[in-house]
Order: C-alpha cells, then structure tokens, then sequence
C-alpha cells in the first residue's frame, strides 16, 4: 500500500491526470453533443456482447420467467427491449409509446438528485441523459435499419443469428 500511495503521489502521477483529463474533455463534449442518440449508438456497437448474452437468456424457455434491467431502465433495458419488441412483430410506434414510459419513472425515484449528480460528475449533462423523448427511439430503429439493414441483421451482426431469433420468438409469443 505505501508503494502505492507513493506512486500516486508522484508528479507523473499528477501529470498523467492531467493527460487524461484533457484528452477526456473533447470525447465528453462530443457525447453530450450527440446526446442520447450516439449513447443507443454506442450501446449497439460496444455492448452488443451484453445485448447477445440478454437475448440468449430470453431465448431459453427453462430459464422463464425473466427478467432483465439496469439502473433505471431506459438505455440499456429499452434497447434491448426495442430489439425484441421489433423481432416479436411490436410495430415502432408502441416501442416508442414504450420507452417514453421511462420518462415518467425519473419523477418517481427517490434517487432522482443522485443520478443527476452522478451524471454531472462525469460532465455529463443530466438533461440530455435523464429523458425519453419520443424521437430518440424513433431515430435509434431507424439508425438500426440504416446501418444493419434491419433489426434481424443487428442481431445476427452481434452473433444472435436466424436460429435463435426464431427461438427467442417462439420463447416469447407461444405457449
């Protein structure tokens, strides 16, 4: 612990956070630039082993009934919600009429004032992050369809392929 605590206190140490801290800046003002939109952007890229892992829990029957969140429910839970509602046949609208249900939890949480600071913390404008506007999601299937061809090809991209897409279909429509 003492080499540790000597380490940290060095002046590379200090400069080094320096370093960091300037070279973060201009990512965070790029984020908070693009908002929630770049955020389901790079949820769908960088999380996509999180999102494939999720899918094959839901695809498998003898693990019934499942639940699947994350902090408040909006980011990564409406994504992958948005991507098995679509596969499952929900039209766009409802998805949407969905994830703007997570607007109304925000007002409801006792930790309301402590995401807002955790966000502020990180540079982050809690504004941007805390909402659920209609047309993000809107914006993020049709990004999805844009970029991947359609919510199908996503999911095969991220290694959920035609198989177990049906499988996950059957698991969540039939009886």
């Amino acid at each position: 612990r003492d080499i540790a605590r000597t380490v940290l206190k060095s002046p590379g140490a200090l400069v080094s956070k320096r370093v960091r801290n300037s070279v973060k800046e201009p990512f965070l003002d790029k984020i908070n630039d693009g908002g929630l939109p770049m955020l389901n952007d790079l949820l769908l890229r960088f999380g996509a082993p999180g999102i494939e892992f999720v899918l094959e829990i839901c695809a498998d029957r003898s693990r019934h009934p499942v639940i699947f969140h994350c902090t408040a429910g909006k980011d990564r839970t409406g994504m992958i919600t948005a991507i098995i509602s679509s596969l499952c046949g929900v039209p766009d609208e409802e998805i949407v009429q969905d994830y703007m249900l997570s607007a109304n939890v925000y007002a409801e949480m006792n930790d309301h004032k402590a995401m807002v600071g955790a966000l502020s913390q990180r540079n982050l404008n809690p504004k941007t992050f805390l909402g659920a506007p209609p047309q993000v999601m809107r914006d993020t299937l049709e990004a999805i369809r844009e970029e991947y061809g359609s919510v199908e090809d996503y999911m095969t991209w991220i290694g959920f392929g035609p198989e177990k897409q049906e499988k996950l279909k059957r698991a969540l429509t039939e009886d």
